[in-house]
């Protein structure tokens, strides 16, 4: 195996924010989901569920959910009917976790353009998410609610699969907890079972490498910050 070949998808991997309308087609996007199902999962449970939203079922759904994204900026008093059905993100948070969240919302900010007062453009900016970044493929994943918290730890190895895999196929992803909220719009609308909980979403597609948007690489804590080495 060309481990360089490897390193340099996992390298080029970035959350990219804004996409071109070029068709993916149905063979790859199948390609890319058969090879993400070789992830590891704990007595291979295999605990994830797809759903690949395109044209106006993708179409759809965006309309909805910006439409209900519109509506708790109208009426703040609307977000509690829209809570998430787990903590993606801490309660609380602390350091160094809240430096690093700031960096990353302030530095993309930042980088178009967008102040602290500048309330338009960041609502329009964070409504980008619902839009799938004008991506042409929306992907909505599930779990049953009857799997334990290992179940998570699944499906960021087959996240991270599909994410590298779609690499290999010159295509960018950006992985959405953004959506977790708007459970009660996706869930109907893909025609998932009560038994299942939202997990995320991802945007997939050919990136707009003209967009300025798209040059925002985060930084990444180096190797001796984050290890301990033993023996």
């Amino acid at each position: 195996m060309n481990t360089s070949v490897v390193d340099a998808a996992i390298n080029s991997r970035m959350s990219a924010r804004a996409f071109t309308g070029q068709t993916v087609p149905r063979a790859v996007l199948e390609q890319i989901l058969q090879v993400a199902s070789r992830a590891p999962s704990g007595t291979n449970c295999q605990p994830w569920k797809v759903y690949v939203l395109r044209g106006a079922s993708r179409d759809a759904l965006v309309g909805q959910v910006c439409a209900a994204h519109d509506a708790i900026r109208a009426n703040p008093a609307l977000a509690a009917d829209y809570a998430e059905e787990y903590d993606y993100y801490p309660l609380k948070w602390t350091s160094p976790y809240i430096e690093r969240r700031r960096e990353n919302g302030w530095g993309l900010y930042g980088l178009l353009g967008i102040g602290k007062a500048d309330k338009d453009k960041m609502h329009a900016q964070h409504q980008a998410n619902f839009r799938f970044f004008d991506a042409p493929v929306g992907l909505v994943f599930t779990v049953d609610r009857a799997m334990g918290r290992g179940s998570l730890l699944d499906y960021g190895c087959f996240l991270q699969s599909i994410m590298v895999s779609a690499r290999g196929h010159g295509l960018h992803t950006c992985p959405q907890a953004a959506w977790n909220g708007f459970s009660k719009i996706i869930m109907p609308h893909v025609g998932a079972s009560e038994n299942e909980m939202l997990v995320c979403a991802m945007a997939l597609g050919y990136a707009d490498e003209s967009a300025l948007v798209n040059t925002f690489h985060t930084p990444r804590v180096p190797v001796n910050e984050f290890t301990t080495w033993l023996g």
